[in-house]
Order: structure tokens, then C-alpha cells, then sequence
């Protein structure tokens, strides 16, 4: 039996819980969840190194799952244009079941490996891009399909799976072992299975837009503001990282569009948002790379 699947021995009388005692058992079963991500730094990291010169060339971030885990690669993908402005058309993700599933289970969507092949062909994938496949237990067929469709044009494929010795994780360029063993509730990969996938997919995207530039220090500088929370967090991030009064730094980002990083460059090299965006560029949109220029 997996061990996602396997009864914990831990807390048997579960159901009988008084309620601290339950909100105990759930909180700290997350902490493994942690654990299991710490151990699998160095395929992370491997990820990581693997991805970034791919989506330098142009590739795309494409994730494939179904249920919880699918239901995560979604999450990911949308949230990483608000964050760092990074292109809705350069993350894409699958879901088994398609769009529905995301608001109410389609559980036999999984067990289609064929599908999960045609739906990562429509996305007509190229040896640039780079695919992530989520599966708690490592041999969803949907996922399977997939990560077999995405090796036979050349595009990396990072399979992250919460059970040893698992297909999507042996069978992946990169494997990603989440050994987070049993549930509190048996079974129930939502929990800490779920909670060590959003860390990995967190740790991946996020370093590979640090990678990208899109990060000054550990200011995100590269964010798209939609709503007032967002405008007023851009004058923060530029007040932050060159010191300047409140009105400066909103008069730079008014003249560049709420552009965190050209306004920061404007204000520290004291000249104008167009000579910034023009050293950004020459910098690969690299904060520090223009500031040095």
C-alpha cells in the first residue's frame, strides 16, 4: 500500500478528539510536510538550474495534475502575473477534467492517460518548455500521459510525487520525492501532501523569477498593480529600496506606469524613467546590472 494510502497509527481515536487536541493533530502533522520538502532540496535545486536557462530561451512553465494536486499547478500558474508580471500565455496549466474540475472533482479524469497525453500536445510543447507533473501518489495515469508526451519532443519534465520509488518522479528528467507519508485523515492528500506540493511549486517559480531579474534584493519589483492594495504597495517597495519620500517615489512610478524596477533605477542613477528602462534593458532587466552600468 502507499504510503499516502496507508491508515496512520498515530491518531486512531481521531474522531474522538476534543477540539484543541484536533486542531493539534492537523497543525503539527503539516510540520512534516516541511520536513519533506527540506530533505528534497537537492532535487529542487536541480529543478531549478535545469529550468532557467529554458525559460530564458522563451519556454513556458506548464503544470499537469488532477484533483488537489492539478488544482495546485493551477494556483501557481495565475499567480504568477501579479507577482511578477510574467506572461498568463508563458504559464499554463492542466487539469484533469479540465476547467470544471477546478470548482468540482471530476475523479475519473485521472485514470485517462490518453487524455492527459492529448491535452499536453494541445499546447503544442516545445523542447524549451518546462513541464511540472504533480501527483500525490506518483502514478496518475492523467499526469503519466502527459510527462511521456512532453519527453518525446526534448522539454524538461520535473515530476513531484508524495510516495517513494514513483513513476512520475522515476520517470521525469528531474524527480522530486515529497516523502510525507501517512495522513491524519487516512488518505486525504490534501493535507500534507498537498501542503509540501504548494511549498516545492512556491520554491520553484519564485527562484526561477529571482533568476529571471524580476527580484531587487528581496523586493519583488516586478509586480503588476490591478488593485489600490497593489498601487500602494508599489510606492512602498520603490520608498523601500532608494529611500526616497513618498511623493518622489509616486511621481517616478506615475511617469513609468507603476513600473517598480525603472522607477527605482530612475531615482537612484537621479535620471529619467526613459534612460532607466534603457539601462534595464542593456541589463537584461536587471536592477542591480543597471545601476552598475
Amino acid at each position: 500500500m502507499l504510503k499516502t494510502e496507508t491508515p496512520s497509527s498515530l491518531h486512531t481515536g481521531l474522531d474522538q478528539y476534543p477540539t484543541e487536541q484536533l486542531v493539534s493533530a492537523f497543525v503539527d502533522d503539516q510540520l512534516n510536510a516541511v520536513e519533506a520538502v527540506r530533505k528534497a532540496a537537492p532535487s529542487i535545486a536541480k529543478a531549478i538550474t535545469a529550468a532557467v536557462p529554458r525559460i530564458e530561451a522563451g519556454g513556458r512553465l506548464l503544470y499537469v495534475g488532477a484533483g488537489t494536486s492539478g488544482r495546485l499547478g493551477v494556483l501557481d500558474s495565475v499567480e504568477l502575473y501579479p507577482t511578477f508580471s510574467w506572461p498568463h500565455e508563458r504559464a499554463l496549466a492542466l487539469l484533469a477534467g479540465g476547467e470544471s474540475a477546478m470548482f468540482q472533482a471530476v475523479e475519473g479524469a485521472e485514470d485517462d492517460r490518453e487524455q492527459g497525453a492529448k491535452d499536453l500536445q494541445g499546447l503544442t510543447p516545445t523542447r524549451n518548455d518546462v513541464v511540472l507533473l504533480l501527483a500525490a501518489s506518483g502514478g496518475t495515469p492523467y499526469v503519466l500521459g502527459a510527462l511521456h508526451a512532453a519527453r518525446a519532443i526534448g522539454a524538461l519534465t520535473i515530476g513531484i510525487a508524495n510516495n517513494t520509488d514513483a513513476p512520475v518522479a522515476n520517470e521525469a528528467e528531474v524527480g522530486i520525492t515529497l516523502d510525507t507519508g501517512p495522513e491524519v485523515i487516512s488518505g486525504s492528500t490534501r493535507l500534507k501532501a498537498g501542503t509540501s506540493q504548494k511549498i516545492v511549486l512556491n520554491t520553484i517559480s519564485s527562484a526561477i523569477m529571482v533568476r529571471l531579474n524580476k527580484v531587487y534584493g528581496n523586493l519583488m519589483v516586478d509586480l503588476k498593480p490591478t488593485n489600490a492594495k497593489l498601487f500602494a504597495r508599489t510606492v512602498r517597495l520603490t520608498m523601500h529600496a532608494t529611500g526616497a519620500d513618498e511623493a518622489s517615489a509616486r511621481s517616478a512610478l506615475e511617469q513609468c506606469g507603476f513600473h517598480v524596477k525603472v522607477a527605482v533605477v530612475a531615482l537612484l542613477k537621479k535620471t529619467s524613467v526613459q534612460q532607466a528602462e534603457r539601462l534595464l534593458e542593456q541589463a537584461k532587466g536587471s536592477v542591480r546590472g543597471a545601476l552598475s552600468a
